[in-house]
């Protein structure tokens, strides 16, 4: 599935590729705590946790963006909304330093939060280790006419030149993200106007709403789409793949990536009898952290398609790609070539006896 040549023909291509990324883009920000430091409040005696670090990341739509960037993409052209308020002001600052990353399509939005992500990590020996309760600020009401306007207006506009573009509908609440109802009869509309293109969609509610692109699915966001299959005695695994290949042939009309943590992707095909084929994961030993695992997949798999890969090799590719980023410990991985090339020949080495 995967070659040397070919991993090398993908890195060497996309440095001269276009790719829009069009969803919920979040702030991550780290809270470095360290235990030693603690003090009792004297206003409720309660612990006082001692802030050593604050490190701060594009989150949501913006670990995908992290990604390309790290793998080498040329360009990355984000549409998203954001509120102008401090948090929009780090996450700004987040973006610009990102290589490749072009800032038009990101927006305040009067009236809205930046969506953030806060991680309260505690550290040992200098090292996060452990995650407390996480904080998060998110908008609640409906993203106001104006801004979807303006988000539809973006879309149209740079349609021309991107050469594949990715969508994360992040946000629970229906109506509440970038990713509405709207916005969804566009890219439908967009995606048959040219299905040559490649449109990745991945959405934690909402996966089965989308029409005439690929999609990104897990096992309960297939359940979500699918609340019921006709295969119940294939067991859980049978399960779901039958419930990508109906999600694709019925709902996307397009090629579905099921992903399915360490049992790799399920592809499964809008057309044809076959239905549909796995592409096996790499194995990874040690301890793991999946957060942005997903996020990172979707970038190997659209840098991949972009390059000229069939839909199995770009698979393979975020499969590869998310074998790197699950052993990078308290911190949402990325992977860049030189990461790339060494976990191939990990893969590949001869194992003895």
């Amino acid at each position: 599935m995967l070659t040397t040549d070919l991993i090398e023909h993908v890195l060497s291509a996309i440095p001269t590729r276009t790719v829009g990324l069009l969803g919920d883009l979040f702030l991550d920000r780290y809270l470095d705590i360290d235990p030693a430091r603690d003090e009792p409040s004297v206003e409720t005696g309660l612990t006082a946790y001692q802030v050593v670090g604050v490190r701060s990341y594009p989150g949501a739509l913006g670990t995908v963006l992290n990604n390309l960037a790290a793998l080498g993409l040329g360009r990355i052209y984000p549409i998203a909304a954001i509120g102008d308020d401090g948090e929009g002001y780090e996450l700004r600052q987040a973006l610009q330093a990102t290589a490749g990353v072009e800032m038009g399509g990101v927006f305040p939005a009067p009236g809205r939060r930046t969506p953030t992500y806060t991680k309260p990590m505690v550290l040992e020996n200098g090292k996060p280790t452990r995650e407390l309760n996480r904080l998060d600020i998110k908008n609640r009401t409906a993203m106001p006419t104006a801004a979807q306007d303006t988000i539809l207006e973006l879309l149209e506009a740079a349609w021309p030149r991107l050469d594949a573009l990715i969508v994360l509908d992040q946000v629970s609440e229906e109506e509440s993200g970038v990713v509405t109802r709207r916005v969804r009869e566009k890219l439908a509309d967009l995606g048959d106007r040219d299905p040559g293109k490649f449109v990745l969609a991945d959405s934690r509610e909402r996966i089965g709403l989308f029409r005439n692109v690929c999609a990104k699915p897990n096992a309960i966001e297939c359940e979500k789409a699918i609340p019921h299959s006709g295969a119940p005695a294939q067991g859980e695994e049978g399960l779901f793949q039958s419930r990508c290949i109906e999600l694709a042939r019925s709902r996307t009309k397009r090629v579905v990536f099921g992903t399915q943590g360490d049992r790799g992707i399920f592809l499964a095909r809008a057309t044809g009898g076959g239905g549909g084929s796995g592409i096996a994961a790499y194995p990874v030993s040690g301890p793991v952290d999946i957060c942005g695992a997903g996020d990172s997949c979707s970038a190997g798999i659209t840098c991949a398609m972009v390059a000229g890969a069939t839909h199995e090799q770009a698979a393979a590719f975020g499969n590869l790609v998310a074998s790197i980023t699950v052993q990078q410990i308290g911190v949402t991985g990325t992977a860049s070539p030189e990461q790339v090339r060494l976990r191939w020949r990990e893969v590949n080495a001869p194992r003895a006896g």
